[in-house]
């Protein structure tokens, strides 16, 4: 049984409903309280709460004018969107809100039996559906970017723009760490763990990504979950850095955590020159062999190979060649220089 909690948006200014809500529904729900319909917007597009409820009883109607919007977007229209409202104004709750609302309850019910009416909905499963993963999976194959489903870290599925470009033919056996160019693959997969457990909907980070024949590429990634009753099932989207990014920052809460990981792994892979590695390249650039760059840098020919080898190494290529291409796009040395 999925125990994980639900993101519930309390839109409401009554100290004392929020306290009964809060007590009546802390245990099933993370609870985010905002005091406006404005500020509930934003911040529901953030969220992507499962429900959205609204303390009609606390606001006035002029601020519910732009109610529509919750439903105007995608993004948000499979929420449940919720009020609870003065009994006193129910003619004008049904004429004027009813078709945009999934259901409006009145203040004939107490906040307590409102609670338990929101379980019992959170219980029935129509809260949630399969909505995201249904639209994804039927537009899988057109998208032009690299984009698999991973359970955790293992890949399900992955569409034709992945295969081709990561010289792979099927999902089974396949992890995401097998492409991810890092020295603490432990770290990546404990951090794709709790993101895949954790309530955040999103994450955007970048690391460096080896693809066939051990050539790497920078790219952005981001991980988006589908559906959340479908424990530890997300997507991700690869984005190179000579592409335009299609995914917006703006929908979806961040797994900071995730996108930290990532940055760090990265960052233990980066390599930065030594004078000595530095002063060989400007020579191999200027065509120097390694009895000239011998000669010139005072240092025997053996001592040389053993730089290139570990340039060639460390930049992760399969020549010189390659090493001075990668030092020169990363600006890791001074062409003015050499």
């Amino acid at each position: 049984m999925n125990t994980e909690k639900k993101q519930l948006l309390l839109i409401s200014t009554d100290p004392g409903f929020i306290a009964e809500i809060k007590e009546g529904l802390s245990l099933t729900f993370e609870i985010n309280i905002v005091n406006s319909m404005h500020s509930g917007f934003h911040t529901a597009l953030n969220l992507l709460p499962d429900i959205i409820l609204i303390d009609q009883t606390s606001l006035s109607f002029r601020s519910l004018k732009n109610l529509s919007n919750f439903k105007s977007t995608h993004f948000l229209n499979k929420c449940w969107l919720t009020m609870y409202a003065e009994d006193s104004s129910r003619n004008e709750i049904e004429k004027s809100f009813k078709p945009t609302l999934d259901e409006v309850f009145y203040s004939s019910i107490t906040p307590v039996v409102l609670c338990s009416k929101i379980i019992n909905r959170v219980c029935s499963n129509s809260t949630l559906t399969n909505y995201w993963k249904d639209s994804f999976l039927g537009l899988f194959n057109l998208l032009s970017n690299p984009v698999v489903l991973l359970q955790q870290e293992s890949v399900i599925s992955m569409n034709d723009a992945f295969k081709q470009i990561f010289k792979v033919e099927q999902a089974e056996g396949v992890k995401l760490t097998d492409f991810v160019k890092c020295e603490n693959k432990a770290k990546v997969k404990e951090s794709l763990r709790s993101f895949a457990r954790g309530k955040h909907m999103k994450a955007v980070t970048k690391t460096a990504l080896r693809l066939n024949n051990d050539k790497v590429r920078n790219a952005k990634i981001s991980f988006s979950k589908l559906d959340k009753m479908i424990n530890g099932q997300y997507i991700m989207m690869i984005h190179f850095f000579d592409e335009e990014e299609l995914v917006t920052d703006t929908i979806g809460s961040n797994a900071v955590s995730v996108e930290n990981c990532f940055e760090e792994n990265t960052k233990l892979t980066q390599y930065n020159f030594t004078k000595r590695e530095k002063e060989i390249i400007q020579l191999l650039c200027k065509g120097y062999k390694t009895k000239e760059i011998s000669e010139t840098l005072f240092i025997s020919p053996k001592t040389i190979e053993k730089h290139r080898a570990n340039i060639i190494k460390r930049t992760n290529s399969e020549t010189i060649l390659e090493s001075i291409i990668y030092a020169i796009n990363h600006n890791l040395i001074d062409l003015k220089v050499a």
